[in-house]
């Protein structure tokens, strides 16, 4: 004999954000074609939007090849501490050959453990750099098409200061915008900085210039990264000059948390850097590799959804009226040379009396654009 749940039993409703992001990733950022085979590489925890992203391939005639990690989107993390050093910079066969046949790429970043990769040494972090470099080269070349999300987790709204239930209308609230009306704007600005040879950015204890001759800029809205929201650059790999210090926000890379980094810039190669915290991992990082201490990457952050700091670089580096700038590889499609393993964004806040300027021409004041 069957009975109706009572009140307690009833079954959940689904939450309709959850298809509207599926749709947003699977319809409108990749072009997935019959017979193309997608690798979908996330964590458990992230199983509502997995199903839906999964439902989505198959309508499109597709195949779908699931990754799944307990330590997120990466190399498992018990193996990476423990497997001979020899390994870590040799992957699999079978994993590189799936990774240089499949179609396209689907990476939801759902963490139980944001600082997870803290227990692996840094020597070891950089031995798995080396071993993925063939595969982030398909990445960053263009050549394999993807898109990178996150989906909310306990320990994501943790980091961020807020409940299960905010964190989940803030990710969804800067994720699912107009993005064709996003892109319209951020053209207008990123027009103005192509137009331009030189950028200043002045604010405590901060005054670099960067070399934008002969670059153009990338509008990231609903492309590569969700939420989009910036429109970025590979600056003039020698051009960077003069100081500038991230005292507003921590820096987070890898499961460590740098509080007040510091750099200084001489003919585009970092010759002085320090943190008030971790400084050691910092110099272990920039000294990866010759690239590590040049930039690839000038971005600034738009997204009108994201307006405080969450210890969350995907999001943070979208906060309107920041800069950001990253330590290491560029963007070859963007006429960046600089190799490296390492690509670390950094965001420096401007909306308490920071400045951008172009060609010697104030167009920022306080995160507010002045033409």
């Amino acid at each position: 004999m069957s009975s109706s749940p009572g009140p307690l039993e009833r079954t959940p409703v689904p939450d309709p954000r959850i298809q509207q992001y599926a749709a947003l990733l699977v319809d409108q950022c990749l072009d997935i074609q019959p017979r193309q085979q997608v690798l979908i590489v996330s964590s458990p925890l992230a199983r509502p939007l997995l199903e839906e992203v999964s439902r989505r391939v198959a309508a499109k005639g597709a195949y779908t090849l699931p990754r799944l990690s307990f330590g997120g989107p990466g190399a498992d993390r018990i193996w990476a501490a423990e497997a001979p050093e020899e390994l870590l910079r040799e992957p699999a066969p079978a994993e590189v050959r799936t990774w240089m046949d499949v179609d396209a790429l689907i990476a939801i970043q759902a963490p139980e453990n944001t600082r997870e990769a803290a227990g692996l040494s840094p020597e070891r972090l950089a031995l798995l750099k080396e071993g993925s470099a063939p595969f982030l080269e398909r990445v960053v070349s263009g050549s394999l098409p993807w898109v990178g999300c996150q989906y909310p987790t306990p320990a994501l709204a943790q980091d961020a200061e807020m409940s299960f239930a905010q964190f989940e209308d803030f990710l969804y609230g800067a994720c699912l915008l107009d993005w064709d009306a996003e892109r319209e704007r951020m053209q207008r600005y990123a027009d103005r900085f192509d137009a331009a040879d030189e950028v200043r950015i002045v604010g405590a204890a901060t005054d670099l210039t960067l070399s934008l001759a002969g670059r153009s800029a990338k509008v990231d809205a609903r492309g590569a990264n969700i939420p989009g929201g910036e429109f970025f650059f590979s600056p003039v790999e020698d051009s960077a000059e003069g100081v500038i210090h991230f005292a507003e926000f921590p820096a987070v890379y890898l499961g460590r948390e740098l509080p007040g980094i510091r750099f200084r810039f001489e003919r585009g190669r970092i010759v002085e850097a320090s943190a008030d915290r971790n400084e050691d991992f910092l110099l272990k990082t920039l000294d990866s590799d010759e690239g590590a201490r040049r930039l690839g990457e000038l971005g600034v952050g738009c997204n009108p959804g994201i307006t405080r700091y969450l210890r969350n670089t995907l999001f943070d580096e979208k906060i309107d009226g920041t800069v950001h700038i990253a330590v290491g590889r560029g963007f070859p499609e963007l006429g960046g040379s600089n190799v490296s393993a390492v690509h670390w964004d950094i965001v420096k806040d401007l909306r308490k009396g920071g400045q951008l300027f172009l060609d010697g021409e104030l167009v920022q004041e306080n995160g507010s654009w002045q033409f």
